[in-house]
């Protein structure tokens, strides 16, 4: 095997970022500017309050000097802001054809283990979950605890739809949570 075999392209080089600070503060600005800044580009990115926390996640692509700049512009983001960094190389996501997009979307009473119980039936049918959002919030008109998840999952295309939703809405209905499994819709 050639060694160009083995490494990416030159402006093929990807770093994935994890900048954490304190809410109202934001990691965002201070992170995409150093993306910019160093000659890179940012081509995905996530931004989340957790807690009293912010975190941004982003992936940023570009020359292997241009990375090589932001990965020393982080070092000095990280000891002079008082950010929590976490970044490292990596690659471009693997194009996945055979996976049908859906998206699941549950509603329930909190209790413990629910996000576990949703993870394990996915994952026992060999299907990914690709983005999450969970939270747990009190009920306006009663004041129960409840739990809500919005999941995108990839579905293999060679899978019966039809019997997933089925073995789906019954683990639910187990499970007593309200949900739905849709197609997502661009």
């Amino acid at each position: 095997m050639t060694d160009s075999a083995t490494r990416p392209s030159p402006n093929e080089n990807h770093l994935l970022i994890n900048a954490y600070t304190t809410h109202p503060a934001s990691p965002l600005l201070t992170v995409t500017r150093r993306i910019a800044d160093s000659g890179c580009n940012m081509v995905d990115a996530r931004l989340s309050t957790v807690g009293r926390d912010v975190s941004v996640t982003a992936l940023a692509v570009g020359s292997w000097d241009s990375v090589a700049k932001l990965e020393a512009m982080l070092t000095r983001l990280e000891r002079e802001e008082g950010l929590k960094l976490v970044w490292y190389r990596t690659g471009p996501k693997p194009v996945q054809s055979n996976l049908l997009p859906y998206v699941v979307e549950v509603v329930a009473a909190d209790k413990p283990g629910i996000l576990f119980q949703l993870a394990d039936f996915f994952d026992r049918q060999g299907i990914t979950i690709e983005t999450l959002h969970c939270s747990r919030y009190r009920a306006m008109q009663t004041g129960a605890d409840m739990f809500s998840a919005q999941l995108t999952i990839g579905v293999p295309s060679s899978m019966h739809i039809a019997a997933l939703r089925d073995d789906f809405l019954e683990f639910c209905d187990h499970l007593n949570l309200d949900a739905i499994m849709d197609p997502m819709k661009f």
